[in-house]
């Protein structure tokens, strides 16, 4: 049983905890929060003996817990997963899980010699909608290119208009556009067809220096992938794949629910079969609890690091692309910016 403990309240913790415990492969044993009665209150929905701490140091100290869940605004996950690795613990953390390539590298290295597990919850590709589609792929010269679009309206936004800077949408705290909705489409470029060899970003940029939606071309060498990123803005376009013989039609990249493939030659609709999880972080806490619980299973062992390279790949291009349109973090070091 891996016994998790988890470092963020809100709803995706909460939604996290239920997939977990879903597998029957977790078990809730520690709660991190600055404020003790926000902790008590999130624990409160979940049985079993539950240890609350209000000191990471404590927290981290704890020694029948294993595996920690980070959900902390973005800019606080690198501190908080190394200090977790430190403490001989493995860490999941939410996606986007570092905002720079040398916080990601460092992470995986630490990792590795520690020997413990480190996990960017980037759930769609753990989806087996995903898995789908990536089956059904054509050879990469069969491509012409791709258009990806995650756009939502996020109610903190209007605290924006209010004057306020909410953390999602703060320098300080590595938001914005592309550092949340946007990693999923990266995801999904880069697992899909490898690395760019360029991109470019075209930010809408608030009031807070960060980007509230944006436009991301990414180059390949004979096609190209658009992606559209956005939180002050509602998008309801599908997700499309361009063949040489047709094109794929899926209602996103975020979350696979449905995909048709339009056949030009034979002039006919195939639908995809695909099955949702009715918890859509299911599918990444089985994922995780099998590399845990077989750490020497080579199998595993393979797509643990397949998802490692991944996540450092998609790193870089998130990096590249905000560098690219001129965001600037807090975290972002001056010479290499």
């Amino acid at each position: 049983m891996i016994n998790l403990g988890i470092i963020g309240t809100n709803w995706i913790t909460h939604q996290f905890v239920q997939a977990a415990l879903g597998t029957g492969e977790y078990e809730l044993t520690a709660v991190y929060s600055r404020h003790l009665e926000k902790a008590q209150a999130f624990g409160s929905k979940y049985e079993g003996d539950i240890e609350y701490a209000t000191d990471l140091t404590t927290f981290f100290q704890l020694e029948h817990l294993d595996t920690v869940y980070i959900a902390s605004p973005n800019s606080l996950h690198f501190q908080q997963a190394k200090q977790g690795i430190l403490a001989g613990k493995n860490v999941i953390v939410e996606k986007p899980a570092f905002s720079t390539p040398k916080e990601m590298d460092e992470i995986i290295h630490l990792a590795n010699e520690k020997k413990v597990f480190f996990f960017e919850a980037a759930r769609n590709i753990h989806e087996s909608g995903f898995k789908k589609i990536t089956d059904y792929l054509p050879l990469k010269d069969e491509i012409l290119g791709a258009n990806f679009s995650y756009m939502k309206y996020s109610s903190r936004y209007d605290q924006v208009l209010d004057g306020e800077v909410p953390n999602i949408f703060s320098t300080r705290f590595s938001g914005g556009a592309m550092m949340d909705l946007g990693v999923y489409l990266v995801y999904a470029a880069v697992a899909w067809f490898g690395m760019p060899t360029e991109v470019h970003y075209f930010p809408r940029k608030i009031s807070t220096g960060v980007d509230g939606l944006g436009w991301g071309i990414l180059r390949y060498e004979s096609f190209d992938v658009s992606i559209q990123p956005g939180k002050i803005g509602d998008s309801y376009l599908p997700s499309e794949i361009y063949f040489d013989s047709g094109t794929l039609v899926m209602n996103g990249v975020n979350a696979i629910e449905t995909a048709e493939f339009h056949d030009r030659q034979h002039q006919e609709i195939t639908t995809l079969e695909i099955k949702t999880a009715e918890n859509p972080m299911a599918d990444e806490a089985k994922d995780f609890a099998n590399v845990i619980n077989h750490p020497t299973d080579p199998t595993w062992g393979f797509l643990y690091e397949e998802w490692i390279e991944l996540a450092r790949s998609v790193n870089q291009v998130v990096y590249d692309l905000r560098k690219n349109g001129g965001i600037k973090f807090d975290a972002d070091n001056e010479e290499d910016f």
